[in-house]
């Protein structure tokens, strides 16, 4: 009989929910066996590196074989179609989220190991730890809506309690108050939205609505769209919610900028694509794809443009995560089997260089005391196995071959200039150009970086720096591999990962018949006609397309400098340097190399520094006024 039992246990229709429980019952055992240093460590590694070898043995049965999980609680099934109790389902695409989750939880859990040693209050941190990765883990893999509004709860506070976890550090308690403020109100919208469909449909099931909205909208449902949209955005961080992630990512430890950066804006990005895709099926509307690539493209360059102005180490590292997620919701918008496969390729990237970028700035802190840019400096020389991995995260953001992000920019690239082909609309063109400015901007920005915090003169209060323990550099090493596994076997990755979570975007019929069983018509495969990542016949076009992108700038530039000094008379004895003004001559150190570009584009940094004030008030209406535009938006092209 226990035979029987264990057989059943073992059976992969029960690792979804298996890996959910293991991050909660991790929390809740130590709450109760915590103070046990030793024992506490154990529980968390054996509930991070479970959920992610769970998720690992679904990659056959889910990725390969096209398999898709309907779990319902208490053995509660549909009954003549109608669907009754809470349910989980995991298709391709919930799974490869899932497994974005369990990897950066599980890294971030290793480094945690020594990072978090020296803390107060280690039990706490490890249940906020493992509180959060189970709520995103829920909501990936939840078939209901309101208990994606349950799990969106429980990351969003857990969040905001780790973010203030040092509530010493100057801003901490205030980035944790901005974010429970908005956070809020981005749920208060997922909650309202729920509450609007189950008025109309009388169901929480995510098949069933899908079955019931598609192609049956109104005033109330357009509304519930764009009220659900605003809470998901809110969480992936998109603009004008960036603020938040900056803010969140300078005050929290290390590990948990990688859960907040790979972690909460999947959860978002994961939310809208089921919205836009699944729930209402509204990407084939030409409205929707414009809203998604159009707000995708104003994220990634906003926020490149905004990391290049920072002068501290995380919050230049959070703007540019929100810029790559940029990326992501412009290549999915553009509702084409290579652009999601593009766009999921590049949310893959996205975890893991951003979070070797952001446990190598927490090595810098913990060795130094200090992200300032400008009292760092020469730290290759004391951290040499730290720097090398740094470098190798500054390749993969800033899209350097033979690294992962140039695989997935690669892509995206491809599928923007096909949409565009494929459509005669320019805009689609123009977003070509938009991703290559914005990675030539991430470039200079990780030079900056890379000059101001490992090379140049050694500041006297960082002569005391050494490498930093093996179990951080093991952490780091992972992503690192794996930046590079994923840059040289993009056939692979997009083989065995991103190709299927893709195919199930264009087959929603799919997931609900899984769900319902109602037998609905299924798509055929979907068709992925990539040129090829490292084919170099395309290379000519894309060397086209980068003079032009750089072509813009330069003359954007050119134009803002001779307006300037026609208006402005500069002292001779300044004649000489960049053309900067008195107050501002001075020797351009490493943490500001690019000083010369800022200075002929002063008045829109200055626009950019006055529009962010730092007020939770005016955040605040950020997101009510973005809330109000969605709506109005939504009720005209809907």
């Amino acid at each position: 009989m226990s035979h029987i039992n264990l057989i059943h246990l073992l059976n992969p229709q029960h690792f979804p929910i298996f890996t959910i429980m293991l991050y909660f019952l991790g929390a809740f055992l130590i709450v109760l066996f915590g103070k046990n240093r030793i024992l506490r460590n154990c529980i968390a590694f054996i509930a991070t590196g479970l959920s992610l070898t769970l998720l690992i043995l679904l990659v056959k049965p889910i990725m390969i074989n096209g398999g898709v999980i309907a779990y319902w609680m208490g053995n509660r099934v549909p009954a003549g179609g109608y669907a009754i109790g809470i349910a989980l389902e995991v298709d391709a695409l919930g799974l490869f989220f899932g497994l974005l989750v369990a990897t950066a939880v599980f890294v971030s859990c290793l480094y945690s190991f020594s990072y978090m040693s020296e803390d107060d209050n280690e039990p706490q941190y490890y249940t906020l730890f493992l509180m959060l990765a189970g709520g995103v883990m829920g909501l990936v893999f939840s078939g209901d809506l309101f208990n994606m509004f349950i799990m969106v709860e429980i990351l969003t506070f857990a969040a905001v309690a780790l973010t203030a976890f040092r509530n010493r550090v100057t801003g901490a308690l205030e980035a944790a108050f901005k974010y429970l403020v908005v956070g809020c109100i981005g749920s208060t919208c997922i909650l309202a939205g729920t509450i609007l469909l189950y008025h109309q449909a009388h169901t929480l099931n995510l098949a069933q609505l899908g079955t019931i909205i598609a192609g049956n909208l109104d005033k109330n449902t357009i509304i519930a769209f764009a009220l659900l949209f605003i809470g998901f955005c809110t969480k992936a961080f998109i603009v004008p919610f960036h603020p938040l992630a900056a803010d969140a990512h300078g005050a929290a430890p290390a590990p948990v900028s990688v859960l907040i950066s790979g972690v909460l804006t999947k959860s978002g990005i994961y939310g809208i694509i089921r919205l836009a895709y699944f729930l209402f099926q509204l990407m084939n509307l030409g409205a929707v794809q414009f809203w998604l690539v159009f707000l995708g493209s104003v994220s990634m360059f906003v926020c490149v443009t905004m990391a290049l102005a920072q002068h501290d180490f995380k919050r230049l590292l959070a703007f540019h995560s929100i810029s790559q997620i940029g990326y992501v919701l412009a290549a999915v918008g553009l509702s084409t089997a290579l652009g999601a496969s593009a766009g999921l390729y590049h949310a893959m990237n996205h975890t893991l260089f951003k979070g070797l970028l952001f446990l190598t700035a927490g090595a810098v802190l913990h060795e130094t005391g200090t992200t300032d840019l400008g009292k760092l400096g020469g730290l290759s020389k004391k951290m040499p196995w730290t720097t090398v991995l740094f470098l190798i995260g500054a390749a993969s953001i800033s899209g350097i071959p033979p690294f992962n992000g140039f695989a997935s920019k690669w892509l995206i690239y491809q599928a923007t200039y096909e949409k565009a082909v494929e459509t005669g609309n320019i805009g689609f063109a123009f977003v070509t150009i938009v991703a290559l400015v914005t990675s030539t901007l991430t470039l200079a920005s990780f030079v900056k970086v890379t000059q101001s915090v490992f090379f140049g003169q050694l500041p006297k209060e960082c002569e005391k720096a050494k490498e930093v323990s093996f179990g951080m550099r093991f952490a780091m090493s992972i992503l690192a591999l794996l930046c590079i596994l994923t840059g040289l076997l993009p056939n692979l990755v997009q083989k065995y990962l991103t190709q299927p979570a893709a195919a199930t975007l264009f087959n929603v019929n799919k997931y609900i018949n899984a769900m319902l069983g109602t037998g609905l018509p299924e798509s055929g495969a979907a068709e992925f006609k990539p040129i090829g990542v490292w084919n170099p016949v395309n290379w000519l076009m894309l060397l086209m397309i980068a003079l032009l992108a750089i072509c813009i700038v330069a003359i954007a530039s050119k134009y803002d400098a001779v307006r300037e000094n026609k208006t402005e008379k500069v002292a001779a004895k300044y004649s000489l340097f960049y053309g900067g003004e008195e107050t501002e001559f001075s020797q351009v150190g490493g943490g500001d190399l690019f000083w010369g570009f800022k200075h002929n584009w002063r008045h829109y940094f200055s626009f950019m520094h006055d529009l962010h004030s730092g007020i939770v008030n005016d955040y605040s209406l950020w997101a009510v006024v973005a809330l109000a535009l969605a709506m109005v938006y939504a009720l005209i092209v809907l």
